[in-house]
């Protein structure tokens, strides 16, 4: 019984040490430009959706709410052009009857940003997809 108890442990360390060396082999390797850049666009997107919304908006702010998303954006490292829409139709069907205002909602939205890093140059998207009912972040070009 000792023996079986022996070959799985010795098999558990050579699984782990393998492991562990794949692991480091995949943390040497550089990242590239086009990672960094796709990173980056990632995180401003996933920025911009948890930055804004609940942002109280109605028809009059609709428009100095875009350019502010704009700017904010805009700041940030790689970025080199950024377009964000708010659909006036979906905002409309959601504001307050006693208030005249709604939050800012994902599916509203629909943002193009372009990101450079280094030698790569890609571009990302956030926008509605109605078959999914989930305002979808994509690569749109790299």
């Amino acid at each position: 019984m000792p023996e079986k108890k022996n070959n799985k442990t010795n098999l558990s360390k050579t699984l782990i040490n393998e492991f562990q060396k794949e692991v480091i082999c995949l943390v040497q390797q550089k990242a590239t430009d086009r990672d960094n850049a796709l990173f980056e666009a990632g995180i401003k997107l996933g920025a911009l959706y948890h930055q804004f919304t609940g942002s109280p908006v109605n028809l009059n702010t609709v428009s100095s709410l875009e350019q502010a998303i704009q700017e904010s954006i805009s700041v940030q490292p790689y970025v080199e052009d950024i377009s964000v829409k708010i659909d006036r139709d979906m905002l409309k069907s959601k504001l307050n009857n006693e208030f005249g205002y709604s939050e800012l909602q994902g599916p509203m939205l629909k943002v193009r940003i372009t990101v450079k890093y280094g030698s790569s140059k890609i571009k990302v998207g956030m926008e509605y997809n109605p078959e999914l009912n989930y305002p979808l972040m994509k690569i749109l070009e790299i």
